[in-house]
């Protein structure tokens, strides 16, 4: 039976309250597998109640990790080191390509074999981008034509140095994890600064590292220690708020308790460069991330560019900033984002796709778009694709139409962010 579509009502007037998103799905990841992989004992709290950090919850398990309580109350993860066991059949992954490549950068290592499997979306995404530079280090990781199920047959690495083509977080951390197993120093090199939550969390954790601008060495072999993890609001989450916040006339929104690492605000200094009205408070860390609250009030905006070094810290904010770029004035750009196309759909298809029902006027690029402000009308049914992303992004649009807009797909948004529509819908006068 197909699910019935989310109508999302223009807003009669303006937004206003606080809100508190989710803690940070990246952070809470590698809290966990961190945590699972270290010496002693972890208390987790904070963790989001998406889909995705279950999956990383229960993947541990398998591989005989005890973790205590629940994702809801806070987690107690008592690490087994560096020698996990051998789990007594498939991992499922789910929908979350975190927990499928960092898993396969800890389990190369392993002394045994283990397939990684996960869901129809998870399934197309692309795996040969850490597959590939595993092998270098002697990893035997197999794929299905470079997609998942993967089957990692484990055996003992040699440290490396790795010069990516493409900066990515989650390669960068799988490389990070399979160079703790190793004897000797391995190095990744990337084109750009890429998120650093696995960094900022294992020098945390006492694990030798040294970061120079986009690149990182890790010396093995490196046991971490536990800490006990508090995880703050993820900035992706704030941003359909911050965003909803600006365009919707004489609305005045505060979001608190927000991750401020400043490789996830990326979004932030976009939103500043079109004229945002926007107040940042920094108010003290946790787990090595800054943590403080944001505070919009609608204005008028005008457009962006973007490219090159700057997309991988807005890479996830992308399609709800097309959306502000929709509502503001000027023609504003979006290039160098080519992996929008492997999300969990072809994000820059579907957001232009979204825009275009709407009532704005895009062009679509190879590795981006180009966006004319002016305005949305709404009035139309949009097909998210499955994706949490364009779903929420799609919401925050139908605010500032005419008419209701109709979500289809829009379940999607449970992977992520469980309440969104709610905590949306309370946001109004």
């Amino acid at each position: 039976m197909n699910e019935a579509p989310v109508s999302v009502e223009p807003a009669a007037g303006p937004l206003g309250g606080v809100v508190t998103v989710p803690g940070d799905k990246s952070i809470a990841h590698r809290a966990v597998m961190l945590n699972s992989m270290a010496s002693g004992v972890a208390h987790i709290n904070g963790l989001p109640g998406g889909l995705d950090v279950g999956s990383t919850v229960a993947a541990m398990k398998a591989l005989g990790v005890s973790i205590e309580g629940s994702v809801a109350d806070g987690l107690v993860v008592n690490g087994r080191g560096l020698a996990l066991a051998e789990p007594t059949g498939p991992i499922d992954c789910g929908n979350s390509g975190t927990t499928m490549r960092l898993l396969t950068g800890l389990l190369a290592a392993q002394p045994f074999t283990c397939t990684l499997v996960g869901d129809a979306s998870l399934s197309q995404r692309p795996m040969r981008r850490v597959a590939d530079p595993l092998a270098e280090m002697g990893a035997e990781v197999e794929t299905s034509d470079g997609h998942a199920p993967l089957t990692i047959r484990g055996r003992g690495l040699r440290a490396h140095r790795h010069v990516l083509e493409v900066a990515s977080a989650q390669v960068k951390s799988a490389l990070i994890l399979a160079g703790m197993q190793t004897d000797g120093e391995t190095a990744i090199e990337q084109p750009a600064r890429s998120r650093d939550h696995t960094e900022r969390m294992l020098c945390a954790m006492g694990v030798p590292l040294d970061v120079d601008g986009s690149a990182v060495t890790v010396n093995g072999p490196a046991t971490p220690r536990a800490i006990d993890v508090n995880v703050c609001g993820d900035p992706s989450s704030a941003a359909f708020f911050a965003v909803a916040g600006l365009i919707v006339p004489g609305s005045e929104v505060v979001i608190d308790n927000v991750c401020l690492n400043p490789t996830r605000t990326g979004f932030l200094d976009v939103l500043l460069r079109m004229g945002a009205d926007l107040d940042v408070k920094e108010q003290g860390q946790s787990g090595g991330e800054p943590v403080g609250s944001l505070t919009v009030r609608a204005c008028a905006l005008g457009s962006f560019e973007i490219e090159g070094g700057e997309v991988p810290a807005t890479i996830d904010e992308l399609p709800v900033l097309a959306v502000a770029a929709a509502c503001g004035s000027g023609r504003s750009r979006i290039r160098g984002a080519r992996e929008l196309r492997a999300k969990e759909s072809d994000r820059i298809a579907g957001t232009v796709d979204m825009l275009r029902r709407l009532g704005a006027t895009v062009d679509e690029l190879d590795d981006g778009m180009e966006v004319q402000g002016g305005g949305l009308v709404g009035g139309a049914i949009v097909d998210c694709l499955g994706d949490h992303r364009l779903a929420m992004s799609a919401a925050v649009a139908a605010l500032v139409g005419r008419e209701p807009v109709a979500i289809e797909g829009a379940s999607s948004v449970a992977v992520s962010f469980p309440g969104f529509f709610e905590m949306l819908e309370g946001l109004r006068a």
